[in-house]
């Protein structure tokens, strides 16, 4: 089920077929920019696989955009996916509809000025094409077990990497 390979058109199946994959992610940062740790939880039929990285200069929404991301890139073929993140900006883009105004502006937020990480935005957009993902806010540092865990590895991240 987990592979970073992009998925050939032979193997998408059909909407009532794809198999539903819970990830978790979040992203951590020591300052702001700083060193970054992102983290994922993909689980899958019980079974559960754990991904992180490092960057060394960055921010918190970078990570966070990272880590979904990256757990999106783990999956083989598309999928049904539920998307764990205490990140209300990368909720909030999708659930609130503010990639499709920021696309139609031209990249350009409701103040007029470039929207950041586009890089990641664009990336998670094809992500988020391939699969069909329920983006859901968990409140962050709120004893929410998998949140706790992904939070934990992303700051083992920087632990591990500084």
């Amino acid at each position: 089920m987990y592979n970073s390979d992009m998925a050939s058109k032979e193997q998408i199946k059909s909407k009532n077929e794809l198999s539903i994959v819970e990830i978790y992610t979040d992203g951590a940062c020591s300052g702001n920019p700083g060193p970054g740790g992102w983290a994922a939880i993909l689980r899958f039929r019980g079974v559960e696989k754990e991904i992180s990285g490092f960057e060394e200069q960055t921010t918190n929404n970078r990570m966070e955009l990272s880590a979904a991301l990256m757990a999106l890139r783990e999956l083989k073929r598309p999928c049904r996916v539920n998307l764990y993140s205490d990140s209300a900006y990368l909720v909030s883009a999708f659930n609130e509809k503010w990639l499709d105004n920021w696309q139609r502006n031209g990249w350009k937020n409701a103040a007029g000025t470039a929207v950041s990480n586009i890089d990641l935005w664009k990336e998670l957009l094809k992500e988020n094409e391939r699969h069909q993902v329920c983006w859901i806010k968990v409140k962050g540092h709120s004893n929410h077990e998998m949140n706790d865990r992904v939070d934990q590895m992303a700051v083992n991240e920087i632990k591990r990497n500084t």
